[in-house]
């Protein structure tokens, strides 16, 4: 069920989803509500889980991972087992950024990144040992990255 979120709240959303080190004090301005109306706010969205995490977002390229890959992994059969068992055992891995269980060709799309194809292999290689009923994995080389984002379109937050 989705949360119930008034005006203000999608607005607040909006602002902290682009900036996440924006204080209360700046936020309440651009609103037109209280610091303190704002703080409350953002400790009720953080406590419901609807702000599910406030992070750094680097430029890998510049930290030495300038390498993406999206891989398509197929199962041997639908097996909701197994895309557990992969999960679980991605979660521990950082170069793989994403996972989506899909429809189509693939049954899980993955984006990793690492330092170069070599890594990759190496990645590959080991989600392959650590999780038999993968099938086989196909590989795209992402050559430029056109945009990034993890924003969330929130109707009635319009900037």
């Amino acid at each position: 069920m989705p949360a119930t979120l008034d005006a203000f709240d999608r607005k607040i959303l909006a602002l902290v989803q682009r900036d996440c080190s924006l204080k209360a004090e700046a936020i309440a301005e651009q609103l037109g509500l209280s610091t303190s109306a704002v703080q409350k706010r953002l400790k009720r969205l953080r406590s419901e889980k609807i702000i599910a995490a406030e992070i750094a977002v680097l430029d890998p390229a510049v930290v030495g991972r300038p390498m993406t890959f999206i891989a398509a992994l197929e199962i041997e059969r639908d097996n909701y087992d197994t895309v557990a068992r992969f999960r679980e055992w991605a979660r521990h891995v950082d170069a793989i950024q994403q996972i989506y269980y899909v429809t189509g060709s693939a049954d899980l799309i993955a984006i990793i990144t690492t330092r170069d194809v070599e890594s990759y292999d190496r990645l590959t290689a080991e989600v392959m040992k650590g999780n038999p009923m993968i099938r086989r994995i196909t590989t795209n080389v992402v050559l430029n990255t056109l945009k990034t984002s993890l924003f969330v379109p929130l109707e009635g937050a319009e900037e």
